[in-house]
């Protein structure tokens, strides 16, 4: 009994080490192969037609607003602003009645100077992977602009150019450190799931019909 407890304790460590390794060599990869597609610096972001931006809720579960939203609405602004882009693709949740990341994001851009007939709603980006593949296979997006901040960007921009599509990421204001914790220390985790959704060719959960953006 001994021998089979012992057996099953090193089986359990070396797939726990090797855990380990995966997350870290899948973090290392995505980071490596889109570093030179994104950017704090406007400057560096090539024009293109349109620009995904990716979804996060408007407030934080106590209530606060979320500067994970606010920044990536300014990001997008800067962007349309600047020329870069003529169209935004906003991307997210809304998978209750009283939860919708896409139209608080459409009424904020909106509020910031950017015309309703400029703005598309991507309603099944539950997942980031959806959000990139859906830009091009509902949205026929081949080059787009992401909005999010770096640690996203990094994974997005990843995802975005496995799946053929021209993608830079423009990053929005990261926060402190010790606010955002929590999530950057879950993105270690997503990166990982990013390598196995493509090694096992995980598609986004929703199709739908083809939107014509001009």
């Amino acid at each position: 009994m001994k021998k089979v407890i012992k057996t099953i304790f090193k089986i359990f460590l070396l797939l726990f080490v090797a855990g380990i390794i995966f997350i870290a060599w899948a973090n290392y990869s995505i980071k490596k192969n889109s570093d030179a597609y994104i950017s704090y610096n406007i400057a560096d972001i090539p024009e293109t037609k349109t620009a995904l931006l990716l979804g996060t809720s408007k407030n934080l579960s106590n209530g606060f607003p979320n500067a994970y939203f606010y920044n990536r609405i300014k990001a997008t602004i800067d962007l349309y602003k600047s020329g870069k882009i003529q169209y935004v693709i906003v991307s997210g949740d809304n998978s209750t009645k009283n939860y919708n990341e896409s139209e608080d994001m459409q009424f904020a851009l909106i509020q910031q100077g950017i015309p309703t007939d400029k703005i598309f709603m991507d309603f099944a980006g539950f997942r980031t992977l959806d959000s990139v593949v859906r830009a091009k296979d509902i949205f026929g997006q081949n080059k787009i602009i992401i909005v999010s901040q770096k640690f996203h960007n990094e994974r997005a921009v990843f995802l975005a150019r496995k799946n053929k599509i021209e993608a830079y990421g423009y990053n929005a204001e990261d926060v402190n450190k010790f606010a955002g914790f929590k999530t950057n220390l879950r993105e270690y985790l997503a990166k990982a799931k990013a390598y196995l959704d493509l090694i096992f060719g995980v598609e986004p959960r929703f199709g739908g019909d083809k939107v014509l953006i001009p």
